[in-house]
Order: structure tokens, then C-alpha cells, then sequence
């Protein structure tokens, strides 16, 4: 028989619904199959039961963009796989190739009350790569998958002209960047069109990786995860994804702010951040906590991000809380770190909500976990007890997924 969970006594915050004093979660099989008041919903007889009198029960956060896995930390070269920085053209790279899930920074996702990441390619290239969504424990990356590919990540501005710049090759400047994402899209138009015309004739046709992943962006199947800061440059995102009439998604948008009327007018979401950096190059010199609010009040769909391990990936939550300090609603917070990512990205029939049906990904807190005193005490992942802080040492402790620990 399938395991059952309840979680009960818990101040349950669903994020998709109103909260609940005295909530109960239901979990069978890795899943939620109720969500309500203790008087509303029955815990079956033999079901495992959590107490969460006095704490807050919130699904798992998640990150729509780090480098988890690929820039591992503490180490040097042989941890860095984020940027295949030989070929602007790098669609047919899969981030899932090259995720450690050792990598310590996952651990650290955990004890922040994140329970899905988006791990992305780095910026070096104007097409960096597939993206792949994953839970933030598990024994192999396959086991962890919550969708492959989750987008495609390119990149416009400095790092992308920086890099092939220093290479004597193009792109070496803002023209020749766009350019490459250009003639990619067009050499994938005709890649579609002959692919078609070969089957409807019956006859062979060689595949091409970069150029199948791009059609899978063309048909909409995947969003467009667009690295840009400045202005001028998203509006060139803009320029592109209307020329091509692909999904795009802002990434970063440090200057977003500025042309919020035409992103919410266009429908364009916006994943915000880093927020927790110094003004460190031209791109990033309007970066401000107060951003996130501005793009909100003028009706852009936001997330927050870390980028880790640009931020500490743990960091996430005092990103929205302090977010709010300076403006942003906290409903609109709280949403920018779970159900907004997920539905950017195209995972929320999965995850971002505590809702029957979906993962079984619940983080119970000691409080608001918009008050940067509260911690994630408990961590469940697909309804298994991941981490746990344990309040005699002082430590978070997290489940070895290799072996089991109940057994």
C-alpha cells in the first residue's frame, strides 16, 4: 500500500488559496491528495502524522534560475560546467549533462525552504543551452527531473560580446550577438520547412540537435529564457521574440523597471535578480530592491531569483522579504518564489502550491518566512522527509539520499 502523510496543527499557506489556522495535508504516494481545515478534512486511520502546531506550512519554494549542480562551490575548474564558451550556438547543450547533485549548493536550497530549481547554462554564449528543472534532492539527476528541458537559456549584452570579443570572433559587440540569435532562428525556420517536406516525401533527412531544440522553441512547446539587464537590451529581446513568435521570459532585468507599461502591456514575465549584489558593471548599476515592487504595481508577473551561486541560493526568501521592505506586496512575494516561476516555466501542474495533486514538496517554517528570523524547520520532498533542523546542535541535517535511513 502507498504511504500516507498528514501533516496537521500547521498554519497552512497553500499559495494558490487563502490560508488555514489549523490546516491539514494529506499525502499519499509522493502527491497531496487534500488540502483544507481540520474539521473538513479526515486523517485516514495508519496515516503517518507530523505536528505542525505552531509552525507554518508552505510548498517548497522554487528558483527559476541557478547554476546549481554545474558551478559547484568550494572547488575549481573541473566544478565549473556552465559555460561551453566555443560556440555561441550552444542549443543543443543540456544542462542535465553536467549536474552534480552532490554539489553542496543543493543542501543549501534545502535548508532555504527550496525544493525546485531551474539550473541554466551560463551567459557566455548568445545561446547558452538547454535549462532542466529538478528537485533538490535526490541520488541522480534523472531521479530529480521535473522537466527536461524546462527552456532555452541565450543571452544579449556584455558577457556574450566580452567573451568572443576576447576571442577575435564574432559576436564581439550588440549587433553581432542579436545577429547570431537571428541567423539561428532563421537556419532553424528552414531546418522546419525541409524536415516537413522530407516526410511528406517519404524520404531520410539527418537530424540536427541545435536546430530541433530551437524548433521546439519556435512551436512554443519552450519558453525563451532571455539573460538581460539593460533597457536597450531587453527591448532587443523584445524585437526578437516578435520577429520569431517565441515565449520569452526576461531573465534578470535589472533595468525592467524601466519599461514595465510595455512588458505588462506584451504579457512578458520577468524572473528579478540577483538583488543581493553590488553594482559591480554598467548592466547592473540600477539594481534595487525597490525594482521587484515597481514591476508588480505595473502589472508584470514577477520572480525572484538568486542565480546562485551568485547569491547564496539560501537567500532567496530574505531577497522577497527585504523586496517587501521596499515595496512589493507580500502575497506578490511570497507568489514570486513558488507558483510564478513554476507557471513561467510551465511547472505548476506540479509544483509551486500545496494543492491536491500536486508534488508532496512541503517546507514547514517556524514562522513567517517572510521574517527573516524564521528558518525551514522540516523539508519534505515528493513527500519524503529530506531535512530536518535539529535544534540541540544547531545544524540542519539532510537526508543521504544513497541510502535509506529509515531502513
Amino acid at each position: 500500500m502507498a504511504e500516507q502523510l498528514a501533516i496537521t496543527g500547521g498554519r497552512v499557506v497553500p499559495v494558490g488559496a487563502e490560508p488555514i489556522d489549523d490546516g491539514v495535508v494529506l499525502v499519499e504516494d509522493g502527491r497531496i491528495t487534500a488540502v483544507g481545515p481540520a474539521g473538513e478534512v479526515t486523517v485516514p486511520a495508519g496515516a503517518r502524522t507530523v505536528d505542525a502546531t505552531g509552525q507554518w506550512v508552505l510548498p517548497g519554494f522554487v528558483d527559476g534560475h541557478v547554476h546549481a549542480g554545474i558551478g559547484e562551490e568550494g572547488i575549481g575548474w573541473e566544478g565549473r560546467d556552465y559555460n561551453e564558451m566555443t560556440d555561441p550556438n550552444g542549443a543543443r547543450l543540456r544542462a542535465l549533462d553536467g549536474i552534480n547533485p552532490a554539489d553542496i549548493g543543493l543542501a543549501d536550497a534545502l535548508a532555504g525552504g527550496i525544493t525546485t530549481v531551474v539550473v541554466k547554462p551560463g551567459s557566455g554564449n548568445p545561446i547558452g543551452g538547454q535549462t532542466a528543472a529538478i528537485k533538490t534532492w535526490g541520488r541522480t539527476v534523472d531521479e530529480m527531473v521535473v522537466r527536461d528541458p524546462a527552456s532555452v537559456k541565450s543571452a544579449l549584452g556584455e558577457n556574450p560580446k566580452r567573451v568572443y570579443g576576447e576571442q577575435k570572433k564574432l559576436p564581439s559587440t550588440r549587433l553581432g550577438v542579436a545577429a547570431v540569435i537571428r541567423d539561428a532562428f532563421l537556419h532553424t525556420q528552414d531546418y522546419v520547412a525541409a524536415r516537413s517536406h522530407a516526410a511528406d516525401e517519404g524520404k531520410p533527412f539527418d537530424r540536427n540537435p541545435t536546430y530541433e531544440t530551437l524548433a521546439r522553441v519556435l512551436s512554443g512547446e519552450i519558453p525563451w529564457c532571455q539573460h538581460t539587464h539593460r533597457a536597450d537590451d531587453i527591448a532587443t529581446a523584445v524585437r526578437l521574440s516578435e520577429e520569431f513568435g517565441y515565449r520569452l521570459v526576461v531573465n534578470h532585468g535589472t533595468e525592467a523597471h524601466l519599461l514595465a507599461d510595455l512588458l505588462a502591456d506584451k504579457q512578458i514575465p520577468v524572473m528579478i535578480g540577483p538583488l543581493f549584489i553590488n553594482r559591480s558593471k554598467v548592466e547592473v548599476a540600477q539594481r534595487s530592491l525597490r525594482n521587484p515592487g515597481i514591476l508588480d504595481r505595473a502589472g508584470v508577473e514577477i520572480a525572484i531569483i538568486t542565480d546562485h551561486p551568485v547569491v547564496p541560493i539560501d537567500f532567496l526568501i530574505y531577497q522577497a522579504a527585504l523586496s517587501v521592505k521596499e515595496g512589493l506586496d507580500r502575497g506578490t512575494a511570497l507568489r514570486s518564489i513558488s507558483v510564478n516561476p513554476a507557471r513561467m516555466l510551465g511547472l505548476d501542474d506540479r509544483v509551486g502550491t500545496l494543492a491536491a495533486g500536486r508534488d508532496a514538496d512541503v517546507v514547514l517554517w517556524s514562522g513567517d518566512p517572510l521574517d527573516v528570523t524564521s528558518r525551514a524547520l522540516r523539508v519534505f520532498v515528493a513527500g519524503r522527509d529530506v531535512y530536518h533542523w535539529d535544534d540541540t546542535r544547531g545544524v540542519g541535517v539532510t537526508a543521504n539520499p544513497h541510502y535509506d535511513e529509515t531502513a
